[in-house]
Protein backbone atom coordinates (compact mmCIF):
# COMPACT_ATOMS: atom_id res chain seq x y z
CA UNK A 1 0.00 0.00 0.00
CA UNK A 2 1.31 3.43 -0.88
CA UNK A 3 1.86 6.16 1.70
CA UNK A 4 -0.85 8.22 0.01
CA UNK A 5 -3.39 5.41 0.29
CA UNK A 6 -2.49 4.86 3.93
CA UNK A 7 -2.85 8.58 4.66
CA UNK A 8 -6.23 8.70 2.93
CA UNK A 9 -7.48 5.69 4.90
CA UNK A 10 -6.34 7.25 8.17
CA UNK A 11 -8.07 10.51 7.26
CA UNK A 12 -11.33 8.68 6.53
CA UNK A 13 -11.05 6.93 9.89
CA UNK A 14 -10.55 10.28 11.64
CA UNK A 15 -13.68 11.70 10.00
CA UNK A 16 -15.71 8.61 10.86
CA UNK A 17 -14.47 8.77 14.45
CA UNK A 18 -15.66 12.37 14.78
CA UNK A 19 -19.01 11.46 13.26
CA UNK A 20 -19.42 8.50 15.61
CA UNK A 21 -18.45 10.54 18.66
CA UNK A 22 -20.97 13.30 17.97
CA UNK A 23 -23.68 10.66 17.62
CA UNK A 24 -22.54 9.19 20.94
CA UNK A 25 -22.81 12.66 22.47
CA UNK A 26 -26.26 12.98 20.93
CA UNK A 27 -27.36 9.69 22.45
CA UNK A 28 -26.20 10.80 25.88
CA UNK A 29 -28.03 14.11 25.56
CA UNK A 30 -31.17 12.37 24.32
CA UNK A 31 -31.24 10.10 27.39
CA UNK A 32 -30.58 13.16 29.58
CA UNK A 33 -33.64 14.91 28.13
CA UNK A 34 -35.89 11.88 28.59
CA UNK A 35 -34.75 11.38 32.17
CA UNK A 36 -35.23 15.08 32.98
CA UNK A 37 -38.78 15.09 31.63
CA UNK A 38 -39.67 11.89 33.49
CA UNK A 39 -38.18 13.29 36.70
CA UNK A 40 -40.19 16.49 36.38
CA UNK A 41 -43.41 14.57 35.76
CA UNK A 42 -42.88 12.16 38.66
CA UNK A 43 -41.09 14.52 41.03
CA UNK A 44 -38.26 12.00 41.37
CA UNK A 45 -35.39 14.00 42.84
CA UNK A 46 -32.88 11.14 42.50
CA UNK A 47 -33.49 10.98 38.75
CA UNK A 48 -33.20 14.76 38.54
CA UNK A 49 -29.80 14.56 40.23
CA UNK A 50 -28.66 11.95 37.70
CA UNK A 51 -29.47 14.41 34.91
CA UNK A 52 -27.41 17.14 36.56
CA UNK A 53 -24.47 14.78 37.03
CA UNK A 54 -24.64 13.59 33.41
CA UNK A 55 -24.15 17.15 32.21
CA UNK A 56 -20.50 17.00 33.25
CA UNK A 57 -19.90 14.18 30.75
CA UNK A 58 -21.68 16.13 28.02
CA UNK A 59 -19.41 19.11 28.69
CA UNK A 60 -16.34 16.86 28.53
CA UNK A 61 -17.47 15.46 25.19
CA UNK A 62 -17.94 18.97 23.83
CA UNK A 63 -14.32 19.81 24.65
CA UNK A 64 -13.03 16.50 23.25
CA UNK A 65 -14.94 16.92 19.99
CA UNK A 66 -13.88 20.55 19.58
CA UNK A 67 -10.29 19.43 19.98
CA UNK A 68 -10.71 16.64 17.41
CA UNK A 69 -12.35 18.98 14.88
CA UNK A 70 -9.64 21.60 15.28
CA UNK A 71 -6.98 18.92 14.90
CA UNK A 72 -8.44 17.65 11.63
CA UNK A 73 -8.76 21.17 10.21
CA UNK A 74 -5.17 22.02 11.12
CA UNK A 75 -3.61 18.76 9.92
CA UNK A 76 -5.81 17.76 6.99
CA UNK A 77 -7.14 21.06 5.60
CA UNK A 78 -10.38 19.41 4.41
CA UNK A 79 -12.15 20.59 1.27
CA UNK A 80 -15.52 20.14 -0.49
CA UNK A 81 -17.88 17.65 1.22
CA UNK A 82 -15.33 16.81 3.94
CA UNK A 83 -15.13 20.48 4.87
CA UNK A 84 -18.92 20.73 5.01
CA UNK A 85 -19.01 17.68 7.29
CA UNK A 86 -16.41 19.17 9.63
CA UNK A 87 -18.18 22.56 9.67
CA UNK A 88 -21.55 20.90 10.23
CA UNK A 89 -20.17 18.89 13.12
CA UNK A 90 -18.55 21.99 14.64
CA UNK A 91 -21.94 23.74 14.52
CA UNK A 92 -23.85 20.77 15.93
CA UNK A 93 -21.52 20.31 18.92
CA UNK A 94 -22.66 23.46 20.80
CA UNK A 95 -26.31 22.73 19.97
CA UNK A 96 -26.03 19.32 21.64
CA UNK A 97 -24.22 20.78 24.63
CA UNK A 98 -26.98 23.36 25.06
CA UNK A 99 -29.65 20.67 24.87
CA UNK A 100 -27.84 19.08 27.82
CA UNK A 101 -27.95 22.43 29.61
CA UNK A 102 -31.70 22.70 29.02
CA UNK A 103 -32.24 19.19 30.37
CA UNK A 104 -30.27 20.21 33.46
CA UNK A 105 -32.53 23.25 33.91
CA UNK A 106 -35.57 20.98 33.84
CA UNK A 107 -33.96 18.68 36.41
CA UNK A 108 -33.18 21.59 38.74
CA UNK A 109 -36.71 22.93 38.37
CA UNK A 110 -37.98 19.54 39.55
CA UNK A 111 -36.52 20.24 42.99
CA UNK A 112 -37.90 23.77 43.11
CA UNK A 113 -41.43 22.75 42.14
CA UNK A 114 -41.47 19.86 44.59
CA UNK A 115 -40.48 22.20 47.43
CA UNK A 116 -43.19 24.71 46.51
CA UNK A 117 -45.94 22.10 46.11
CA UNK A 118 -45.62 21.45 49.85
CA UNK A 119 -47.46 24.73 50.50
CA UNK A 120 -49.41 25.23 47.24
CA UNK A 121 -50.71 22.41 45.07
CA UNK A 122 -50.24 23.38 41.42
CA UNK A 123 -52.83 22.32 38.84
CA UNK A 124 -51.46 19.90 36.26
CA UNK A 125 -50.38 21.37 32.91
CA UNK A 126 -50.82 18.59 30.31
CA UNK A 127 -49.30 20.71 27.55
CA UNK A 128 -45.90 20.53 29.27
CA UNK A 129 -45.70 16.76 28.75
CA UNK A 130 -47.05 17.06 25.20
CA UNK A 131 -44.51 19.76 24.39
CA UNK A 132 -41.70 17.74 25.97
CA UNK A 133 -42.63 14.65 23.95
CA UNK A 134 -42.62 16.69 20.74
CA UNK A 135 -39.22 18.24 21.49
CA UNK A 136 -37.71 14.88 22.48
CA UNK A 137 -39.06 13.36 19.27
CA UNK A 138 -37.50 16.18 17.25
CA UNK A 139 -34.15 15.57 18.93
CA UNK A 140 -34.26 11.82 18.24
CA UNK A 141 -35.17 12.39 14.61
CA UNK A 142 -32.52 15.08 14.13
CA UNK A 143 -29.85 12.67 15.36
CA UNK A 144 -31.18 9.96 13.06
CA UNK A 145 -31.17 12.43 10.14
CA UNK A 146 -27.60 13.37 11.01
CA UNK A 147 -26.54 9.73 11.06
CA UNK A 148 -28.07 9.10 7.62
CA UNK A 149 -27.63 12.64 6.21
CA UNK A 150 -31.31 12.51 5.32
CA UNK A 151 -32.32 15.96 4.04
CA UNK A 152 -36.01 15.06 3.69
CA UNK A 153 -36.19 14.04 7.34
CA UNK A 154 -34.29 17.20 8.30
CA UNK A 155 -36.81 19.37 6.43
CA UNK A 156 -39.72 17.75 8.30
CA UNK A 157 -38.01 18.44 11.65
CA UNK A 158 -37.61 22.11 10.76
CA UNK A 159 -41.32 22.29 9.95
CA UNK A 160 -42.30 20.56 13.21
CA UNK A 161 -40.55 23.19 15.33
CA UNK A 162 -43.57 25.42 14.81
CA UNK A 163 -45.66 22.91 16.78
CA UNK A 164 -43.33 23.12 19.80
CA UNK A 165 -43.49 26.91 19.67
CA UNK A 166 -47.29 26.80 19.61
CA UNK A 167 -47.33 24.47 22.61
CA UNK A 168 -45.06 26.85 24.50
CA UNK A 169 -47.49 29.72 23.91
CA UNK A 170 -50.38 27.52 25.07
CA UNK A 171 -48.51 26.69 28.29
CA UNK A 172 -47.90 30.37 28.96
CA UNK A 173 -51.61 31.08 28.59
CA UNK A 174 -52.46 28.27 31.02
CA UNK A 175 -49.95 29.46 33.60
CA UNK A 176 -51.05 33.08 33.35
CA UNK A 177 -54.60 31.90 34.05
CA UNK A 178 -53.44 29.98 37.13
CA UNK A 179 -51.56 32.99 38.47
CA UNK A 180 -54.53 35.31 37.95
CA UNK A 181 -56.93 32.91 39.65
CA UNK A 182 -54.65 32.12 42.61
CA UNK A 183 -51.67 34.42 43.32
CA UNK A 184 -50.20 31.72 45.59
CA UNK A 185 -49.26 29.77 42.45
CA UNK A 186 -47.14 32.60 41.01
CA UNK A 187 -43.77 31.31 42.23
CA UNK A 188 -44.36 27.71 41.14
CA UNK A 189 -45.86 28.89 37.85
CA UNK A 190 -42.71 30.86 37.09
CA UNK A 191 -40.70 27.67 37.63
CA UNK A 192 -42.98 25.91 35.15
CA UNK A 193 -42.41 28.71 32.64
CA UNK A 194 -38.70 28.01 33.10
CA UNK A 195 -39.31 24.34 32.26
CA UNK A 196 -41.54 25.15 29.30
CA UNK A 197 -38.93 27.52 27.90
CA UNK A 198 -36.22 24.87 28.30
CA UNK A 199 -38.37 22.42 26.34
CA UNK A 200 -38.97 25.01 23.62
CA UNK A 201 -35.22 25.60 23.39
CA UNK A 202 -34.60 21.84 23.01
CA UNK A 203 -36.86 22.01 19.98
CA UNK A 204 -34.90 24.99 18.65
CA UNK A 205 -31.56 23.20 19.00
CA UNK A 206 -32.99 20.07 17.37
CA UNK A 207 -34.12 22.23 14.46
CA UNK A 208 -30.61 23.70 14.27
CA UNK A 209 -29.11 20.22 13.99
CA UNK A 210 -31.53 19.45 11.16
CA UNK A 211 -30.33 22.61 9.40
CA UNK A 212 -26.74 21.43 9.77
CA UNK A 213 -27.72 18.13 8.12
CA UNK A 214 -28.98 20.01 5.07
CA UNK A 215 -25.79 22.07 4.97
CA UNK A 216 -23.60 18.95 5.08
CA UNK A 217 -25.61 16.93 2.56
CA UNK A 218 -26.77 19.63 0.14
CA UNK A 219 -24.35 22.51 0.74
CA UNK A 220 -27.24 24.91 1.46
CA UNK A 221 -27.36 27.25 4.46
CA UNK A 222 -31.02 27.27 5.55
CA UNK A 223 -30.60 28.77 9.01
CA UNK A 224 -32.90 31.72 8.29
CA UNK A 225 -35.11 30.14 5.65
CA UNK A 226 -38.81 29.45 6.20
CA UNK A 227 -39.95 25.82 6.47
CA UNK A 228 -41.66 26.23 3.10
CA UNK A 229 -38.45 27.45 1.45
CA UNK A 230 -36.51 24.57 3.02
CA UNK A 231 -39.05 22.05 1.70
CA UNK A 232 -38.76 23.48 -1.82
CA UNK A 233 -34.95 23.40 -1.68
CA UNK A 234 -34.92 19.79 -0.50
CA UNK A 235 -37.39 18.77 -3.20
CA UNK A 236 -35.03 20.18 -5.84
CA UNK A 237 -31.93 18.55 -4.37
Amino acid sequence: MSTGDHSSKTYDQELESIRSRILHMGGLVESQVKLAIDAFESGDLAEAERVVNADRRVNDLEIELDRAVNNVIARRQPTASDLRMIMGVSRAIPDLERVGDEATKIARATKWTQEKQITVRMPRVPDIRASADMAANMLRRSLDAFARLDVSAAASIIRDDQGVDERFRAILRQLITFMMEDPRTISASIDMVWVAKAIERIGDHSKNIAEHVIFIAAGADVRHASPEDVARLVAQA
